[in-house]
């Protein structure tokens, strides 16, 4: 057996018609199963409508290692249609380097913007290359691609592919429709880029085998094979694996990559893997992996990132396209925060804290979203304070089944696609998943967010120098004795506890431990005369006088928080 290739995958995403599937092919020695636009309806309205993929050998680049040796690039040819996107983050999710194709005459487009975000989150390389250049007359080529070039830098500018190589090509000159004689510009100096920029991808053959299949069909006599790429640990002839969507285990008959049969395949890797007595219609794309490796769940918790790019605030309880592994499914989310205090303690990667309070939010925050109430506090010196960290809770319209610590995205897929916006609105991670489907019951009660509650009311009079009697803080219905004991606090600064209910129209007691202030006492039997003379009749104009003299009523604050998942809902002061 021949010397085993390093495998490269290249994700191939732009717009529609930039020219993805023509590149591909000029690019490829060998064609996959998938490859160049296969499927009948993908050639029917000549736009890719899956992953295709195809690939490319080349000898071994010398920063790569000594020796003989081969370089396979296998190119990733993503749908450049925009109701297409969850197929291109179901393909960036396994690509190590990603080629940006934009139309020379066109530059970057709304797709085109959208890929490069999504590469932002899923990539570490970038190459753009420049497509059409035929298209340009002659004698200003050279000036035009100049400035498109200038242009795409300036883009990429703020971006983590600042720097990137661009690269000028032709992939198909004449269009579709010219005879194959036609010989692709640029497409050479194209494939010395991509080989210095090879570099060796982190592959771990070890742990749970999981590959993401985005091609089903049989072979008569043969079986269904399965083809995708291996995103953990390795898989073997023999081998039992699961197909968890369905609950289905199947023995590994045979497997090929890029139709050249092998016995093992690892992480990384583009394989077809045969099984017996199995539909293929059952399983378009989705995971098959080691048995029991997989979860299935109906809600999660995420850390997450908003994409600047996205117009917009995100509320709670909106809903979100969320894009979990390689598979989309509508969810409503809940925002929470750390506690204030905690809002500058460092990020703590891939893990979340059960035993930590957090600060339930009505929208992420953000430096354009208004500040919550808390952050006005903190907002004196004028620089709203922001989380280092935020999470959501992900609730699934119908369960998911993916790996743990998955990249997650959440869009508004719905969004008219001939606007010129970004439709992706976050990205995170996946930290916890819920796999009982009575989650609200079992699960969230450990999830310890609160809300921050806050009640005014009024002093309406003095009862000794220890009680005074409270109005308006609550409704005449409101059951009093479920706020006994709780801690208020005077306008004047005295601390007082809620002692019971007064009478039936929803007053009530407070005491003074400490006593009231002898200022305090007589700012309220001020009030409580006046009170009583305006009652009488006639007020006098010296009455008038000073009533509009007279400071304002004494306030009363209730502060507590409570825990949005406490079935009890009690009321919790620090």
């Amino acid at each position: 057996m021949a010397a085993r290739a390093l495998n490269v995958n290249v994700g191939v995403l732009g717009h529609i018609d930039s020219g993805k599937t023509a590149l591909a092919r000029a690019l490829s020695t060998t064609g996959s199963t998938a490859a160049f636009d296969r499927a009948p309806q993908s050639r029917a309205r000549g736009i890719t409508l899956d992953l295709g993929f195809s690939c490319l050998r080349t000898a071994l680049p010398p920063q790569l290692g000594p020796g003989p040796g081969e370089l396979q690039f296998t190119l990733v040819d993503c749908p450049g249609h925009a109701s297409l996107i969850r197929t291109i983050i179901g393909g960036a999710q396994i690509i190590d380097l990603m080629m940006l194709v934009i139309d020379v005459t066109k530059g970057m487009q709304t797709q085109s913007a959208e890929c490069l975000v999504i590469g932002q989150i899923a990539c570490q390389k970038m190459v753009v290359v420049l497509n059409k250049i035929d298209l340009l007359p002659e004698g200003k080529r050279q000036s035009a691609i100049e400035k498109m070039t200038k242009k795409m830098q300036k883009t990429l500018e703020n971006t983590k592919f600042c720097g990137c190589p661009i690269v000028a090509v032709a992939a198909k000159p004449g269009g579709p429709e010219a005879p194959e004689s036609e010989n692709p510009l640029g497409v050479s100096e194209l494939i010395e880029v991509l080989k210095s920029q090879a570099f060796l991808p982190s592959r771990d053959p070890s742990g749970q085998f999981l590959m993401a299949v985005d091609h089903c069909f049989s072979i008569k006599g043969q079986g269904t094979v399965m083809t995708g790429t291996i995103l953990s640990g390795s898989v073997s002839l023999g081998d039992s694996v699961e197909i968890p969507a369905l609950k289905v285990t199947k023995k590994v008959k045979s497997m090929q990559m890029f139709h050249t049969p092998v016995t093992y395949a690892m992480q990384g890797d583009r394989v077809g893997i045969c099984v017996t007595q199995f539909d293929p219609k059952l399983l378009e794309r989705g995971l098959i992996c080691t048995p029991d490796s997989l979860q299935t769940i109906h809600a999660a918790i995420i850390s997450l990132k908003k994409i600047q790019y996205f117009r917009g605030a995100l509320q709670t309880k909106a809903k979100f396209h969320i894009t979990v592994g390689h598979e989309t499914v509508m969810g409503r989310v809940m925002f929470f925060s750390p506690a204030p205090a905690d809002f500058s303690e460092e990020i703590q990667e891939n893990v979340f804290d059960f035993e930590k309070d957090y600060l339930y939010q009505e929208a992420y925050l953000s430096k354009d979203s208004v500040s919550s109430e808390e952050n006005k506090e903190n907002d004196q010196a004028g620089e709203v304070q922001l989380p280092k960290q935020q999470w959501a809770l992900l609730e699934f319209e119908k369960p998911v089944t993916c790996p743990k610590l998955c990249l997650v995205i959440g869009s508004k897929l719905d969004t008219d696609i001939h606007t010129n916006t970004c439709r992706l609105a976050f990205h995170g991670v996946l930290l916890q998943g819920m796999e009982d489907k009575n989650y609200t019951e079992t699960f969230l009660p450990k999830l310890k967010v609160y809300k921050l509650k806050h009640k005014e009311g009024q002093v309406e009079r003095v009862m000794d120098d220890y009680s005074v009697i409270g109005r308006s803080l609550f409704k005449k219905e409101t059951n009093i004795q479920i706020f006994v004991g709780l801690k208020v606090k005077l306008s004047t600064g005295e601390d007082g506890i809620i002692d019971g209910g007064f009478g039936q129209s929803g007053k009530f007691k407070i005491r003074i431990p400490d006593g009231l202030k002898p200022d305090t006492k007589m700012l309220l039997t001020v009030a409580s005369k006046k009170k009583s003379k305006g009652g009488k009749g006639d007020m006098t104009k010296e009455d008038e006088s000073s009533k509009n003299d007279s400071a304002q009523p004494v306030t009363i604050s209730l502060s507590f928080k409570r825990y949005v998942f406490d079935t009890q809902k009690k009321m919790i002061q620090s």
